[in-house]
């Protein structure tokens, strides 16, 4: 019975081998393999069986079920008895050879049959096999294919058939006529050969020791004669490549005579397949297979074949190998294999084919013969031994070869010889010479062209290669220690080693560090036996001189440094201690930073420090002297490295300073200036920098060196040489000038200040100026060089500095101070005001700043026109992007913005030296009246750059105002009143830089009031707090800003200070800068506002002006001064303004809507104000239903003008925060009001004569549209209050609207009203909004105003607003409101909800949905129960259930169930009464979406926590009967509710109801688990809840456990492995369940989701998979199978893989 049972699920299985997905059939065939696992012997029967009785079965259904056996017969191997194989080796046998024609996978997957099966049953398969291999006949393809994979996979067991095998096949050799079967023969003969030999090399594990080549040697030559002459001669390409494929293992078993006498004519074969085969691998392997097998026989006759085999395997190593083709890189090895062997044998004569290739000059003919060179050194060292020296002398030519490619081949041979003992022999330097040179290459300067060749070699890549090789070879090769230490210091100093200086370092560092630990003398360089080697002095020259680069060339300033601390020894012998100290702080530095962050000259100064206290350690004059005169030799060798050769010029400049021999330093200081390039900037630079450092200790050799100079016959020689070509003469000659003048300025700089002020005017001045040939001393010969004119003026700088530093400064007169100035502001004026062409402007205010301070002061004109050139030269420039755009001679841009930058702050430099010397409120007074002008400039950038230096020169005066008696400050007010309307213009940086003026201004009012410096005063600390919202474009946020700047320079401005103040501000308003004007006029009203009462005196007067100017006024801060005067006076006018207002017609104009706001700033006022509109809200209906023109039977709702007028009008007042009280104390009758408002405007439309003045408008404009009030974000194009909404700048929104030129009604100019007000356009809310949407904005004013703006902001983030306007969805925004209200308002919620209880009872449907929406949600919040609300509240939420309106109903189920969150403690009290309630929703007959049976489920879970066991327990079963239809429902929110409802009742389900629930539980226990699958994530959480809580009533508590562990809501689930083990649990505990499981599993079969239709067969599968055998009896195997079998042609190929792998786990039950 069971064996049918197996083959029945087997032939099913079989059967859906039909099917055409891929995935489908491998999970059959991984089904049909389980069954092999079980019933392995039944399995292989049954398959056998099926494809005999499917003969006509298509082949691609057989592959699939001989692909299982294969695998069955492998995994089972050793339990299969010899019937079963017998089958199986009979079956396999007939179906590889049923057809005649070759049918590949068909076939191929029998043959695999036998050779698994032949792993174990080798005798039976041959037996069987043997049968169709007779002589004379020729076999199946097949059949050979598998001869030759059994001898492969059983090489012990088939090796004794082979001799017999051979004996059979010989004669067919010649019956093969197709190419096809001489192609498997080669195959058998290939594999054959390869399982002798490896039989043969294991003979001590054989079962056969006797046996031995000779056993097979005739018979593989009598098939070799038949393979080489005759089956290679084939024109087939594929039979040539299996015949050479066999030829290679097939030469190691011929007969040794028979081998060698094949030889002449096999290898010629062979090679001369490379011309008939473009892919040569094989051919190359089974060359050299065949070479290996000439060299063990010791064959004589190879010698012969050498030049061919040479001339055809060299060319292949000469092609680039081709990396995209995998055999071509094995061919690559494989011919390297056989040079290797011909090396072993032939060496001579190789090398003698080789070297002479080396002389060739074709790239590839010399990179392969190198390459070719590297592999014989590496693999034939014993026969190369004796060759060294020849081979060294080969590689001359190699050596000069330009090639990328050459170079990298030769330095990869170098590597090679360095191992082997080469560089050892003479001639070994040069090849350390040369890897050194490829570590030096120049970076590739010509992009790289595109070649086909794959590694086209740049320099740097043969760089990093000869520089890891070159590390290589130093660090793990020993015997090179002796051939590169102490050799490869002889390319330290070379200039053109530079770029290998980094790697040079490193290997010499390793050898020093080698040589160290052989002993203290070890590394100590004899320099009588090494006469090439670089002195010390040049040595250390050249190491510090490379290292003030730090970071080029991979870092080679730290390897430099390195170096030299470990050759001290070599260097001088006292340096060790110096240098251990000051060298790794040195190396610490580089690594803390980066090139970026390393500031150069800090780093310049670190080095010449160094140098400085070594030449000070040395102490050793006559070295110091050598020392500097080898730099000196060096300076040419830098003429490409003018950074390197600038610092050169400083580390001479410091020797020759320690150097006390006064004559070397005259020779070497003559020799500097004879020598220089004067050309260059940086050699100029390092030449003057010299002479200064030089100075400090030859102050007088220096000046007299220099003066000597210029009467020196070389300056005469230079100047006469110059001459010659007058085009060049006067540069040249200026540039030497250039160069002296820059030296006087660095002695002046540098020398000792006690000795060089005596030398100024009497050496340095006049010399300086007798190279300049200006007007200064008299002489005019100018000079439009502008080297010369720099130097001139950097010298000038130093010279001041000096002086200015000097300790005697104060007494020294400088006379020629006003010449220089004079001259100074001579090149500035000459600058062009457009352009930024040179830094003769910055270099000379730089000057400047330092002669000011000198003695004598300046004269006032001078002062004047100092300070007038140099604002009108630097402010007076265009903006720096054009700056960047124009030419000039600084070369781009970002050198352009440094010089830009640079030039403002020597300015600011400048003109702060200049305040210094008159800090007085006068001096101050003076400065301002020459920036005044540029501070009200109408060009952004001048006013920008004028503001900037003004709060810099405020800051200064500040900082330095040191006031010993208080005086007035008696211009603050002009002051501040010049600043103060620039903390609204256009530019930000002007914003904030004039508050910073403002707040530095008071600050300096503060000291001269006797406050200390350090004194803070609290308000005008808080104008930096101010600052920020100067940084907001918004105008609200800006003139707010300004607003309180005001504020806080009212409070501490002196009182006679305020009529200067107002008087010079109310000149601000006519500023060209239109924000300035504005911040004016707000400014002027705060000021008023805090320090006047004197518009009270004028009321009636402004009063008769008020409606004029707000009809007319144009400026904006003429209607600020108006508005400002309304919200003053109309508290006096309450009766008429009202009046006047509630006369209105709609839409409100921008006047009315003003005049509204303006009435809600008077306290006792508003109260009055709002009752009256309260009582228009009420008096009339909220709507009228006129019968639809377009719709015909239906109505629309027209909202009635008076309540929506009156709506508009709630909104406007309650839109202002002064309000805030008067909305307080009506608070809960606004709400109620507003809230039902909010309720009888859905979907309510505008009054007939606003819909008609709305097309209206729409007719004129069809910019209207874009002020669709549903619109997202319409609110910031209205206007509001600033505290209620933040809005974008209304001037931008006016000219988008009205882009298109047609008249909105908005006027163009209009501004921000006042300080607390956004602008109004000409239309209000009413205009462009409808009743729902001026209903909800009048409510988020009145909470906003009532102390309740984080509810607003709470419903806002929700979207509630968005939702109340919604006819589908208004009442989930009434419940957003509610949950706001009960968190942020509770104590308010009595008297509404007192005032709201009516309304439950209201005509309108809308009313009685938004109160109930409303009580649900406040049910849910604890704080009706705190309020003693809840009776009241749940009795009338009861009551609703008989509402006839279904979403009322729903609604009021829904406030029951929050009763449990809200007050869980009142649930137990109530609970009777609430689940009556529940399963009265549940069975509500008037519900056909399910909407009240929905909440009714959501919310008895929420209640089931809190009830009472025995209230529930009657009515447990009923609910649980009752939502069961549920699980499946088509919507997921009623799957879900059901769901956790079910998991929620479990809790009650101990004592009298266990059992009972229990089979509940059991029930729905399938589905539950086949929801895990559900298409919705809610669904599944769900599930996973619903399980968590069944788990612990099941009584299995490894089930229990599972559920807990995996089933986490936040977590995934591998549904699969979860399946698994719960069916693993249930059958261990409920196995009498699993019929009943199946049966339920089966009714999902139909299920209408692919997923859950998936999992239910899994779950069948996995059930039978842990079922006890006793157990297997229930389930009903042919109901399943047939079930199984209809669901297998299921649409979904998932479902089918799922089907056919519980088909192979049903094994377990048959």
């Amino acid at each position: 019975m069971t064996e049918l049972r197996v083959k029945k699920l087997a032939v099913t299985l079989m059967d859906a081998t039909t099917d055409k997905d891929p995935l489908v059939q491998e999970q059959i065939y991984n089904a049909l393999c389980y069954l092999g696992e079980s019933e392995p012997e039944e399995i292989l029967n049954s398959c056998d069986e099926y494809l005999r009785q499917h003969e006509k079965m298509a082949y691609p259904h057989r592959i699939i079920i001989l692909k299982a056996m294969e695998a069955v017969v492998k995994n089972n191997i050793a339990y299969l008895d010899k019937s079963t194989a017998k089958i199986v080796i009979f079956l396999a046998s007939n179906e590889m050879t049923k057809s005649k024609e070759i049918i590949y996978d068909w076939q191929q997957a029998a043959s695999n049959v036998l050779v698994a099966a032949g792993r174990r049953f080798i005798n039976k398969v041959m037996e069987e096999v043997l049968t169709k291999f007779q002589p004379g006949i020729l076999p199946h393809y097949f059949i050979m294919q598998t001869f030759a994979n059994l001898s492969v996979s059983n090489v012990f067991g088939m090796v004794p058939f082979l001799n017999s095998i051979l004996g059979t096949m010989l004669p067919m050799l010649g019956m093969a006529k197709q190419d096809h079967m001489k192609s498997v023969f080669c195959y058998a003969l290939q594999h054959f050969s390869e399982s002798i030999q490896e039989y043969l090399a294991n003979l001590d594990k054989a079962p056969d020791p006797t046996v031995r080549k000779d056993t097979f040697s005739n018979e593989i030559f009598s098939a070799y004669d038949v393979l080489f002459n005759i089956w290679l001669q084939s024109r087939e390409a594929k039979l040539r490549l299996a015949v050479v494929k066999a030829l290679g293992p097939m030469s190691h078993l011929l007969p040794s005579e028979k081998l060698e006498e094949q030889l002449p004519k096999l290898v010629p074969g062979i090679l001369a397949l490379y011309k008939k085969h473009a892919e040569a691998f094989y051919v190359t392997k089974s060359l050299c297979q065949i070479l290996e097998a000439s060299v063990n026989v010791g064959s004589r006759t190879l010698d012969t074949q050498l030049d061919a085999l040479l001339s055809n395997l060299h060319p292949q190593i000469c092609a680039p190998v081709e990396s995209s083709f995998p055999l071509s890189l094995k061919n690559h090895n494989e011919v390297l294999r056989c040079f290797t062997v011909l090396a072993c044998t032939f060496p001579d004569r190789l090398l003698g084919f080789l070297l002479p290739k080396l002389e060739n000059h074709n790239e590839r003919i010399r990179v392969g013969t190198l390459i070719i060179m590297r592999q014989i050194i590496n693999c034939a060292p014993s026969q190369m031994e004796i060759k060294k020296p020849f081979i060294l002398s080969s590689m001359k030519l190699p050596l000069q070869d330009n090639s990328n490619k050459v170079k990298r081949a030769v330095v990869q041979v170098i590597s090679a010889m360095a191992h082997h003992g080469y560089l050892e022999q003479a001639g070994g330097e040069v090849m350390i010479e040369y890897i050194i040179h490829q570590c030096a290459l120049p970076p590739d300067t010509q992009p790289r062209k595109q070649t086909p060749e794959a590694d086209d070699l740049t320099s740097d890549s043969v760089q990093n290669i000869s520089i890891n090789t070159l590390f290589l070879i130093s660090t793990t090769v020993d015997r090179m220690e002796e051939v590169l230490w102490p050799y490869l210091l002889e390319f330290v100093t070379p200039i053109q080693f530079t770029s290998a200086l980094t790697p040079l370092c490193r290997s010499l560092m390793h050898l020093a560090t080698k040589k160290q630990e052989e002993g203290e003398n070890a590394i100590l360089i004899h320099y009588d036996t090494h006469a090439n080697l670089p002195s010390p002095c040049a040595l250390m020259a050249r190491l510090l001189t490379v290292s003030s680069q730090p970071y080029l060339g991979d870092g080679r300033g730290a390897a430099a440094l390195r170096l030299l601390n470990v050759l001290h020894l070599n260097i001088h012998p006292m340096l060790g201690q110096l240098w251990n100290k000051m060298i790794s702080p040195l190396i610490e530095h580089l690594e803390a930073n980066t090139e970026k962050s390393l500031s150069p000259k800090e780093w310049e100064d670190k080095l010449l420090l160094f140098l400085w206290e070594t030449l000070k350690a040395i102490s050793d004059n006559a070295w110091i002297c050598q020392f500097s005169m080898e730099m000196c030799k060096q300076l040419s060798s830098y003429n490409d490295f003018p950074s390197e050769k600038n610092f050169l010029y400083k580390c001479i400049g410091t020797a020759l300073r320690v150097c006390s021999n006064k004559d070397v330093v005259q020779k070497q200081l003559q020799e500097l200036l004879e020598t220089a390039r004067y050309q260059e900037e940086a050699e100029r630079e390092g030449l003057a920098s010299s002479f200064g450092i030089c100075a400090i200790n030859h102050l007088d050799e220096t000046l007299a060196k220099l003066e000597d100079f210029v009467k020196s016959d070389v300056f005469k020689k230079s100047v006469g040489l110059f001459s010659i070509f007058k085009d060049r003469s006067d540069n040249e000659v200026e540039k030497i000038k250039s160069t002296l003048i820059l030296c006087y300025g660095y002695v002046a700089r540098y020398a000792p200040k006690e000795l060089v002020l005596s030398r100024i005017e009497a050496d340095i001045l006049r010399n300086i100026f007798h190279y300049f040939d200006t007007k200064v001393l008299g002489i005019k010969v100018e000079t439009k060089d502008l080297t010369l004119k720099l130097c001139l003026i950097r010298s000038i700088c130093m010279i001041s500095q000096a002086i200015y530093n000097s300790a005697q400064s104060d007494a020294f007169i400088f006379s020629r101070k006003a010449e220089l100035l004079a001259q100074m502001m001579e090149f500035i004026k000459t600058e062009p005001l457009d352009l930024l062409r040179t830094p003769i402007r910055q270099r000379a205010m730089i000057s400047c700043t330092y002669l000011v301070i000198l003695e004598p002061p300046l004269s006032k004109p001078d002062h004047v026109e100092l300070i007038e050139t140099c604002l009108s030269s630097v402010l007076a420039l265009p903006p720096l992007d054009v700056l960047k755009e124009r030419d000039g001679h600084v070369p781009d841009a970002l050198h352009k913005e440094t010089l830009y930058y640079d030039t403002i702050s020597a300015l600011k430099e400048l003109l702060k030296s200049m305040l210094q010397k008159d800090l007085t409120p006068h001096g101050l007074q003076s400065m301002f009246e020459h920036l005044g002008p540029w501070i009200r400039s109408s060009k952004e950038h001048e006013r920008e750059r004028a503001v900037e230096v003004s709060a810099t020169l405020l800051e200064f005066y500040r900082d330095k105002l040191n006031v010993s008696t208080v005086v007035p400050f008696y211009n603050l007010g002009v002051l501040v009143a010049l600043f103060s309307p620039r903390c609204s213009d256009s530019l930000a940086s002007i914003r904030l830089h004039a508050v910073d003026c403002a707040y530095y201004l008071l600050y300096i009012q503060l000291c001269y009031e006797g406050f200390a410096h350090d004194y803070r005063d609290e308000m005008v600390e808080r104008l930096k707090d101010l600052k920020k919202g100067l940084e907001d474009p918004d105008f609200t946020i800006l003139f707010n800003t300004c607003y309180n700047i005001a504020m806080v320079i009212g409070k501490r401005l002196p009182p006679d200070q305020l009529m200067s103040l107002l008087l010079t501000m109310f000149e601000g308003l006519a500023d060209p800068d239109q924000n300035c004007s504005r911040a004016a006029a707000v400014m002027i009203n705060a000021l008023l506002k805090e320090r006047g009462g004197v518009l009270l005196e004028k009321v009636p007067v402004i009063m008769a002006l008020i409606h004029n100017k707000l009809q007319e006024v144009d400026e904006e801060h003429l209607r600020k001064a108006a508005q400002q005067t309304v919200y003053i006076l109309a508290s006096q006018h309450k009766t008429a303004v009202v009046s006047s207002l509630l006369g209105s017609s709609l839409p409100f104009d921008s006047h009315t809507c003003a005049m509204w706001k303006a009435l809600a700033t008077e306290p006792t006022l508003t109260p009055q104000i709002l009752e009256l509109l309260l009582d228009k809200v009420n008096r009339d209906v909220p709507y009228k239903e006129n019968k639809s023109f377009l719709l015909g039977s239906t109505y629309e709702r027209i909202a009635t003008p008076l309540p929506f007028a009156a709506t508009c009008a709630l909104h406007e007042i309650m839109s202002a925060p002064e309000s805030g009280a008067a909305v307080m104390g009506l608070y809960p009758h606004l709400f109620v009001a507003l809230l039902l408002r909010v309720s009888c405007t859905v979907g309510v439309q505008l009054p007939k004569n606003l819909q008609s003045k709305e097309r209206k408008s729409s007719s004129r404009s069809q910019g209207t549209r874009n002020l669709d009030p549903c619109r997202p974000g319409f609110q910031k194009l209205v206007g509001h209050w600033v505290t209620y909404h933040p809005i974008s700048s209304l001037k931008s929104a006016s000219s988008s609207d009205s882009s298109n030129g047609q008249d909105i009604h908005v006027r163009p100019r209009v501004r921000p009203c006042m300080l607390q007000f956004i602008w109004i356009p000409p239309f209000s809310l009413v205009m462009v909004c409808g009743p729902s949407d001026c209903a909800v904005e009048a409510l988020r004013a009145m909470l906003t105003q009532g102390g309740s703006d984080e509810v607003v902001k709470s419903v806002e983030s929700a979207g509630g607003w968005e939702l109340m306007k919604s006819s589908d969805r208004h009442h989930d925004g009434i419940m957003l409101l509610a949950r706001a209200m009960a968190k942020h308002a509770g104590p308010k919620l009595p008297l509404i909800v007192k005032n709201l209880f009516p309304m439950l009872n209201s005509v309108y449907d809308l009313q009685r949905i938004t109160t109930t929406a409303f009580f649900a949600e406040l049910l849910n919040s604890s704080v009706v129960s705190d309020l003693i609300l809840l009776e009241s509240m749940m009795d009338n939420m009861t009551g609703r259930q008989k509402d006839p309106c279904t979403l009322v109903r729903m609604l009021a189920l829904r406030g029951l169930g929050n009763i449990s969150s809200g007050s869980p403690d009142k649930v137990r009290k109530h609970g009777a009464q609430l689940l009556a309630s529940m399963v009265n929703g549940m069975d509500d007959k008037d519900d056909p979406n399910n909407v009240v049976a929905l909440e009714a489920m959501t919310s008895l879970s929420k209640l089931l926590d809190h009830v009472e066991e025995r209230d529930i327990r009657s009515m447990l079963l009923h609910i649980a009967i009752r939502i069961r239809p549920f699980f499946d429902n088509e919507n997921h929110e009623l799957r879900t509710s059901s769901i956790v409802l079910f998991g929620n009742l479990t809790k009650f389900s101990a004592g009298n109801c266990e059992d009972v629930f229990f089979e509940q539980i059991l029930n729905g226990l399938v589905t539950l688990l086949l929801h895990l699958q559900d298409p919705k994530p809610e669904v599944i959480k769900a599930c996973k809840f619903a399980l968590r809580m069944c788990g612990p009533s099941m009584g299995c508590e490894g089930l229990c456990d599972m559920f807990l562990s995996h089933l986490h809501e936040d977590r995934s689930l591998h549904y699969g492995e979860f399946m698994n083990d719960a069916c693993k649990h249930l059958m261990q505990n409920y196995p009498e369940m699993l019929n009943r499981l199946i049966s339920t599993n089966l009714f999902y079969f139909k299920s209408n989701w692919v997923d859950i239709r998936a999992a239910a067969p899994m779950f069948i599968g996995f059930l039978v998979l842990h079922v006890d055998e006793e157990h297997c009896k229930q389930v009903d195997l042919d109901q399943l199978l047939s079930s199984l079998n209809v669901l297998l042609k299921d649409p979904a190929p998932v479902v089918r893989m799922k089907v056919a792998e519980a088909l192979g786990r049903l094994v377990r039950v048959v």
